[in-house]
């Protein structure tokens, strides 16, 4: 329960740390902190986290992280659904902090985002599903060789919070104008089921993508990454 617990908590920070900069402080008037901020939010989050918890549950916080880590023969089958049970309960956890703030502002309408991923008419550029599809997946497939990379016996040690953080930054930096950014099932289903309507149709894809990128940077990291004579 320890670990469940962490996962949860670890997952509401993200979500809180990341969508709420989205939705309260990115367009701000006057100082907001716009792409580049948000992105660091969501890095800091991670990064933050990281060294919390990471010595608890190993600070997954993203069903296609445990899932890859799965794949890449670093997290047993039998702990993948409490986890992702924990992750997705504290990401609607934190969605639902995050509607209780913005809803007290003034003019609020939910429905139009509230951080939430999308594609075509919802994507903040108006990019197609397969634009988005690619994106989360590429971009899933680099963050889990990443996570893998910096988690390795053989890497540095103690800096791998610091790795993860800041790829997650680019990430963000790279695919915000295309889905919002996702690479993560949970922090999609936090806001997406407070937004309803078009965010929870379109909430397949960025559980699948993320998923089936997370297996693939996976199978990446064990063919270049395993020990070899």
């Amino acid at each position: 329960m320890q670990k469940y617990s962490a996962e949860f908590f670890g997952t509401f920070w993200l979500v809180l740390g990341g969508c709420g900069s989205a939705v309260l402080a990115a367009a701000f008037p006057d100082v907001g902190i716009g792409l580049l901020g948000v992105s660091l939010a969501f890095g800091l989050t991670v990064l933050t986290m990281a060294f919390a918890i990471g010595h608890i549950s190993g600070c997954h916080l993203n069903p296609a992280v445990s899932i890859g880590l799965w794949a890449g023969g670093r997290f047993p089958a039998n702990q993948l659904p409490p986890y992702i049970v924990a992750q997705v309960l504290g990401s609607i956890a934190a969605g639902g902090v995050l509607y209780l703030i913005a809803s007290g502002q003034a003019g609020f309408d939910v429905s139009s985002g509230f951080a939430a991923n999308g594609y075509g008419a919802h994507s903040p550029g108006e990019y197609s599903l397969l634009a988005a599809l690619v994106t989360e997946v590429v971009m899933t497939m680099m963050f889990l060789l990443v996570i893998l990379g910096a988690t390795d016996t053989r890497a540095p040690q103690g800096f791998a919070p610091i790795a993860i953080g800041l790829c997650l930054t680019l990430i963000h930096l790279i695919s915000i104008p295309v889905t919002n950014t996702s690479v993560n099932p949970a922090r999609s289903t936090g806001v997406a089921v407070f937004v309803g309507d078009w965010a929870v149709a379109q909430l397949w894809l960025f559980w699948a993508a993320p998923i089936v990128g997370g297996i693939i940077g996976a199978a990446v990291y064990r063919f270049i990454g395993s020990a070899r004579d």
